[in-house]
This record gives structure tokens, sequence and C-alpha cells, in this order.
């Protein structure tokens, strides 16, 4: 018989290295360098920053830690990168469904938004959505709404990291009278935050058709003085491209590059109208393409293409747009249309893979908000971004291979973790950073508010 270990043999060994945070999965996809699926693998955590990536039985030996969280069927991946939302009119999920894109927003969200819209509908509305991303798998969004450093405080409450692109217009809002207003407060608000590591501000120009020249070449200006970057809805519809040559005989697209905004600053959303020319223009001025196809697909505006502009070399991330238009900020079900829809618009099944589908939902999104060097992969001195997908789930029974299975077959449900720079926001499906009941609460008081006779609902949410 042998002898039992002694308390000694379980100590570890004075050489090995001390970290704050060993995770051991059954897989780990970094996504960068492009190695598939790691199998029995660890991340080495130590502060906010992942030190080491190594097999498990080799973690034992070489490494110690404060916490090992043990996750033997899950996948770890880099946190998703929602690179376009709009992430307080989840209070307006549902408020008006089924209407093309110029009447959902003349008709029923511009009114909505007027009669609404302040800083305390934006807190509660970004709460909303921050509980939700956690949730789904989101640990980086990109915002463009009104009242910028609001949502900034309602990020760093949560755990978030997030860009957020304030908005300029040519026309009043409850944020501001007009364009000097706009860009007034976006300066501000980007020197108020230039300190924080997990935030950006940077310049939101609605769309070609709701900002002049004059507001766009300060912009062009600004972004390069700050070194921000500059999101704007762009090629969204067929009518959007018919109303620009009918009034000024030329696409919009053309303006852009005219005015010099077509540069690597720009993440140019939406662009289901595009010609060869224009993605040549894209390529050659490293322009950035924010792919958000469940929205345009509910708004029958067009297709993004996808695959040619991958071809053509051009950074392609991916968005799920507002929760009024998807309805919801889940990005692994936004990375699963995004790989189905690319091959039906392509008629070819190779097109966008499942490994290409994670990395325009990870580093892709990194890179187009000029955070690559921080997060969106897993590698050695990088931010510790990351969540864990159980795929131990019937559903994702039996694992082949565990990439194509998250992008093809698992839901947000089987997230089960989330971390943001070391710091765990959800463990075992529960909010460690938000209060989701206080959340749920003020979401039914403002739906009460928004639709008084919509008794259904308010019955079913009390």
């Amino acid at each position: 018989m042998q002898d039992k270990p002694s308390a000694m043999q379980n100590q570890p060994s004075p050489d090995h290295q001390h970290a704050d945070l060993i995770i051991k999965a059954g897989w780990i996809a970094p996504v960068a360098p492009e190695t598939g699926a790691l199998a029995d693998h660890a991340l080495v955590v130590r502060g906010d920053t992942i030190v080491d990536l190594l097999p498990t039985p080799l973690a034992d030996q070489k490494w110690r830690a404060d916490e090992v969280v043990e996750l033997g069927n899950h996948l770890l991946i880099p946190g998703l990168v929602n690179a376009h939302t709009h992430a307080a009119m989840n209070l307006f999920r549902g408020l008006a469904d089924d209407l093309p894109l110029m009447t959902w927003l003349e008709q029923h969200i511009w009114p909505a938004e007027g009669q609404w819209m302040s800083e305390a509908f934006v807190r509660d509305g970004t709460r909303l959505a921050a509980a939700e991303m956690i949730r789904s798998g989101t640990t980086c969004f990109a915002d463009m709404y009104f009242f910028p450093e609001t949502t900034a405080r309602v990020a760093m409450e949560a755990g978030l990291r997030a860009v957020l692109f304030s908005p300029i217009l040519d026309f009043p809002t409850p944020m501001g009278a007009g364009p000097d207003d706009y860009l007034r407060l976006a300066t501000e608000a980007a020197d108020n935050w230039r300190h924080e590591p997990r935030v950006t501000i940077g310049f939101g120009p609605h769309a070609p058709y709701t900002v002049s020249d004059g507001p766009l070449e300060k912009v062009l200006t600004l972004a390069e003085e700050l070194d921000a970057p500059v999101m704007m809805h762009v090629h969204e519809t067929a009518g959007e491209i018919h109303q620009a040559v009918e009034t000024s005989g030329e696409r919009p697209l053309t303006r852009l590059k005219q005015l010099g905004l077509l540069n690597p600053r720009l993440l140019a959303v939406h662009m289901t109208q595009l010609l060869d020319e224009e993605i040549q223009w894209l390529a050659e001025t490293g322009s950035q393409v924010v792919h958000c196809p469940e929205s345009n697909l509910k708004l029958a505006s067009g297709f993004c293409p996808v695959q040619k502009l991958l071809d053509a070399g051009i950074n392609v991330a991916l968005g799920t747009d507002g929760s009024a238009s998807n309805n919801d900020l889940d990005m692994i079900g936004e990375t699963r249309t995004a790989a189905l829809l690319a091959k039906g618009v392509s008629l070819r099944a190779d097109t966008v893979p499942a490994a290409t589908a994670l990395r325009m939902a990870t580093l892709n999104g990194a890179r187009a908000l000029g955070l690559e060097s921080r997060t969106g992969s897993l590698e050695i001195g990088k931010q510790a971004d990351m969540i864990a997908v159980d795929l131990g789930a019937l559903e994702t029974q039996p694992v082949y291979d565990p990439v194509a299975q998250l992008v093809y077959a698992a839901t947000r449900d089987q997230v089960t973790h989330s971390w943001v720079a070391g710091r765990c926001l959800m463990a075992d499906r529960r909010l460690t950073t938000l209060n989701a009941a206080l959340i749920a609460k003020n979401a039914a008081e403002w739906q009460r508010n928004i639709a008084p006779n919509n008794d259904r609902a308010n019955n079913e949410s009390r």
C-alpha cells in the first residue's frame, strides 16, 4: 500500500511563480496567434494582465495562484467586442418593430427620444444593456449615443471596457442645440476621461444625411488632434444613396472621401451598398467597417459584402446595433448570423468560416477601436478580458471543433463567466458588479411611462 501524500507534498514548490488567477479550461481559443482551440490549457493572470498560456500540467508545475477556476467542459475565449451599439436604447426594445429604417427613425424613435431623452434615461438604459452584454459575453462595447459621460460612468460601475462616440448632428436634441454644442461636449468628454484606461471618447457624426460638411471638417481636425476614433452610419440603405445622388449628384462615400474622412480612424457602420470602386477606396485608406447583420436584416436595409471586404484586406468588425432595431445585444447570435449570411450572399459555403467569424467578433473589433494592443485576443501581455462558454450542455454535444460549436450551436445562455482586466464581472451566471433586480425594476418603470396603455406588458413586468 502506498503512503498517503503528506501535507508538505501538497504545498506549492518554492520554485512556483505567483499569480492572482489561473483559469483551467477544457479548451482555450486565443484567436491570435491562429492556433485554433488548445485542449486542456490554463490561462494565468497577474493583476490585470495575462502572463502565461500553457498546458494545464505545465501550469501546475510552474504557477500557484490566489484563485484557481477549473472549467473542464468550457471554452475560454477573448471577451466579445460589440463594435457598434446604442446601449441606452434598450429601453426602446420592441417599441417599433417591423418597419423600414426611415419610418422607424422619423415616426417612432426620434419622437420618443425627443420626449424621453435625459441623463436618467441613458443611465438606466445603459445599466440594462450592460447587464445583458455581460450575461451574453461582451466585455468591450462601442457606443454611439447621447450623454456619453453618463454611459462612461455606467461602464465603470459595470466593469466593462467602452469606446464612446459622442454624437454630432446638424439639429438640436436634448443634449445640445447644434454642431458647436456637440463638438464642445465631445472634446470636453475626451479630456475628462483621457486618464481612464477602460474608457475612450471618440466622435460620432450620425450619418451623411444628418451632418453637413462644416461639422465633418471640424470632426476630422479634432480627431487628428486628440488621436480619437470616428464612427458614422454610412451607406446603410439604398434609399440613403438615392437621396444623396438626387440632392448632390454624388454618393455619400464619395463626399466623405473628398472631405478626407476615409482614413484608419473611421469606423463606417453598416455599409450595405458598396461598389467595387468604393471597396478599393476603403482598402487604400485603411478605413474600418462595422457589420451589423441582424439589424440590417430586421430593417431590410441590405447585405454588407463581408467577404469582398475581407478579400480586399479591410478590417471588418461586428456590432449588434441598438436593441430598438435588433432586438438584442447578443454577440454570439450576431456572430452566427454574420457567418451564415455571408455564405448566403456569396453562395459559397466556405465564406466567413467559424474562426473568421470569431475573429470579427473579438480581435477585429479591438483593432477597429484602436484597442488591438490591449484586448481582442488571449496573448501574454494583453489585458485579461475573457469569457467562458459551457459546451457541456446536451445542445452542444459532442464537441469536435469547439470554435465551430461556439459559432454554430452555442447560445448566450451558455456564457458562465466574464472577466475584464482580471476582474470577474460574472461567475456561474451571477452578476458580480450590477444589481439585476434593481435594473429590472427600473426598466419596468420606464416601460410603464413610455407605453402606459400597454397593460399586458405592465402586468407581466410586475
